[in-house]
């Protein structure tokens, strides 16, 4: 299956976590240090804008990326965002074009199958950030984080695209300094599936709880 078919399987499942968020939810503690729920949905929806833009054509422009301000309904906001950027990626796809990505290394321009990658990555490992962070609140069909963390692993092409990924990431001092979108990797446990082992090998104990 083509990578942006696999990034759309991701977005789905992230939005299935999402759409459980209510506003009383929003001062909840996150696993991204200092980011209260809300912070890091906005910073989600930003980031679906800056995407779709680069799709769609926008040079390095910093702005493009900036956190969203979130409306009456947050959960909306990050269902409509990820559809449009979906919808960015597949047309994209026609002729992968490159995609200025202002706020990694240099800003690019990075191959469209690497940018979409990126963000399949970032799609799925700030779906768990969610549903760890509801914990307990997080009910309907999808149930916790851990029941994310199994249906992705469930499924081999996208476990698999997302540890590849996360693998390329690297894990260097600068790389992974105060500030940057990852902290230092940890160990991953013994038997770890795939999800588990790319939460652990981009700073994240997989069994963090609120």
């Amino acid at each position: 299956m083509k990578l942006v078919e696999l990034h759309a399987q991701a977005m789905d499942l992230a939005v299935d976590v999402v759409d459980r968020v209510r506003p009383e939810h929003l001062d909840r503690s996150s696993p991204c240090a200092d980011w209260t729920l809300g912070r890091l949905l906005e910073h989600c929806v930003g980031q679906h804008q800056g995407f779709a833009a680069a799709a769609r054509g926008a040079g390095p422009d910093l702005a493009l990326f900036a956190d969203a301000e979130l409306g009456a309904d947050p959960a909306a906001d990050f269902r409509r965002t990820g559809a449009d950027l979906v919808a960015a990626f597949r047309a994209g796809a026609a002729d992968e074009r490159a995609l200025w990505l202002p706020e990694i290394r240099d800003g690019g321009p990075f191959p469209f199958h690497l940018a979409v990658g990126f963000h399949l990555v970032d799609t799925l490992v700030h779906a768990w950030d969610v549903a760890a962070a509801l914990g307990g609140a997080l009910g309907g069909a999808l149930g916790g984080a851990d029941a994310l963390v199994a249906a992705v692993d469930r499924d081999d092409a996208l476990a698999d695209a997302l540890l590849t990924v996360t693998e390329a990431v690297p894990d260097t001092p600068e790389a992974r300094a105060p500030g940057r979108a990852f902290r230092p990797g940890l160990r991953p446990a013994d038997g770890a599936g795939r999800f588990a082992r790319a939460l652990a090998l981009l700073g994240r104990d997989p069994a963090w709880q609120a």
